[in-house]
C-alpha cells in the first residue's frame, strides 16, 4: 500500500510585489539567514539592517519592477505551474505543495497544511540542483525547525541535491540545442556566486577550497562542495553537447564581494568581449527558473557589458521552468522515493 504523502517543493523566494516596502521585508528576510551571511549575530544584524537593505533597496525596487509581469513574480509563476504538472502526474494519495523560503507562499504556512491532514511521509525537495548551506542548507534547516515541535513527526525525506540527475541535465541540454551551437565562439557557465569562506567550511581537512581539484574532479571528499558540483554540472552538460573544454568558461556571478568564488561572470564577460568573443551563449544551471539574475542580470546587464567591451551577441540558455522534461525528472525523483 502507497503510503499517503506530501511533498514540498521550496524554492528561494520572492517579494510580494516591486514596491520599496515590499523588497526591502524580503531582503531583510533573506539577508539576516544566519547561513545567508554566516557572520556573528550582531555584525550580521548591523550589516543588513543598517548598510546592505537601505542602500539597496531602491535600486532592487527598480530591478523587479523591470522584471515582474502583468501576472507577478516570474520565479512564483513557474513554481505555481511546476506544481500543477507535476500534481498531474502523481497517483491519488500524492499531494503537491509549493513554498518560498523567504516570503510567500511561506513555508511555516504550508507545513502547517500538511501536518493538518496527517500524512505518512513528507518529501522536501528544495528547487537548488547544487547543494549550498545558504540555500539548501537553510531550506532544510527551516523545514526540520518547524516540523521537530510536531507532536507526530511523519517519516520525511530530504534531497539535498541533484545535480547529476540525468533528466535535469537532458533539459538543460534540449534547452540549448534550440540554438545553434556553431554560431558561439564561446560558452559560459554562470553560477549563482557564494563566499569562499563558505565553501571552505565544507572540509574536515583545514584545508581551503582552493587547494583542492574541485574544478577538474569530484568525490567522497567535496561531493557536497557547492564549487566543485558546479563543476561537475558543467562537465555533464558540456560532454553532451560536445563542447570541448578549451570553448567554455564556468564563472560565478551576483558577488558582494571580492572575496567571493571566482572567476566573476562579469568579468570573463568583458574580458571574452575584449578577446575579440562575438558570440557568446550563457547557461545558468544553478537556477530551476528564470529570475532576477538570468532575466536581468544575465540577459540584460551582462549583455549591454559584452556588447560594451566588443562582443556582438550574448544569448541565454533559459531555465527548467516548466519544461516537459524538468517535470518528467521531479517526476522520476518523486515516484522513486515513495
Amino acid at each position: 500500500m502507497m503510503k499517503k504523502t506530501a511533498v514540498l517543493l521550496v524554492n528561494l523566494g520572492t517579494p510580494n510585489s516591486p514596491s520599496l516596502k515590499n523588497v526591502r521585508k524580503y531582503l531583510a528576510e533573506f539577508l539576516n539567514d544566519k547561513r545567508v551571511i554566516d557572520l556573528p549575530f550582531l555584525r550580521r544584524k548591523f550589516l543588513v539592517n543598517c548598510i546592505i537593505v537601505p542602500f539597496r533597496v531602491k535600486n532592487s525596487s527598480k530591478i523587479y519592477q523591470k522584471l515582474w509581469t502583468k501576472e507577478g513574480s516570474p520565479l512564483l509563476l513557474y513554481g505555481i505551474k511546476v506544481q500543477e504538472l507535476l500534481q498531474e502526474r502523481m497517483p491519488k494519495g500524492i499531494d503537491i505543495y509549493l513554498a518560498m523560503r523567504y516570503q510567500n507562499p511561506n513555508i511555516s504556512n504550508v507545513l502547517e497544511q500538511i501536518r493538518l491532514k496527517n500524512y505518512n511521509k513528507i518529501i522536501i525537495i528544495p528547487m537548488y540542483p547544487q547543494y549550498a548551506s545558504s540555500s539548501t542548507g537553510s531550506t532544510l534547516e527551516k523545514a526540520m525547525a518547524i516540523i521537530k515541535n510536531w507532536y507526530v513527526i511523519p517519516e520525511v525525506t530530504f534531497v539535498s541535491q541533484y545535480f547529476d540527475e540525468e533528466g535535469f541535465i537532458d533539459t538543460i541540454v534540449e534547452n540549448a540545442k534550440k540554438f545553434d551551437l556553431n554560431a558561439y565562439e564561446h560558452f559560459l557557465f554562470s553560477y549563482h556566486g557564494l563566499p569562499e569562506r563558505q565553501v571552505d567550511k565544507v572540509y574536515n581537512d583545514n584545508v581551503p577550497c582552493k587547494d583542492h581539484y574541485c574544478e577538474n574532479k569530484l568525490d567522497e571528499t567535496n561531493l557536497f562542495c557547492y564549487k566543485a558540483t558546479c563543476y561537475a554540472t558543467t562537465r555533464l552538460i558540456a560532454e553532451k553537447l560536445h563542447i570541448p573544454q578549451e570553448k567554455y568558461t564556468v564563472s560565478f556571478q551576483s558577488r558582494l564581494d571580492k572575496n567571493w568564488l571566482t572567476p566573476f561572470s562579469d568579468k570573463v564577460i568583458t574580458q571574452k568581449g575584449e578577446n575579440g568573443v562575438k558570440n557568446l551563449l550563457v547557461f545558468s544551471p544553478a537556477f530551476t527558473a528564470d529570475c532576477l539574475e538570468t532575466t536581468i542580470e544575465i540577459s540584460d546587464e551582462y549583455a549591454a557589458l559584452f556588447q560594451k567591451a566588443g562582443g556582438k551577441k550574448l544569448d541565454v540558455v533559459e531555465s527548467l521552468n516548466d519544461a516537459p522534461g524538468w517535470i518528467d525528472t521531479l517526476e522520476k525523483m518523486v515516484k522513486s522515493r515513495l
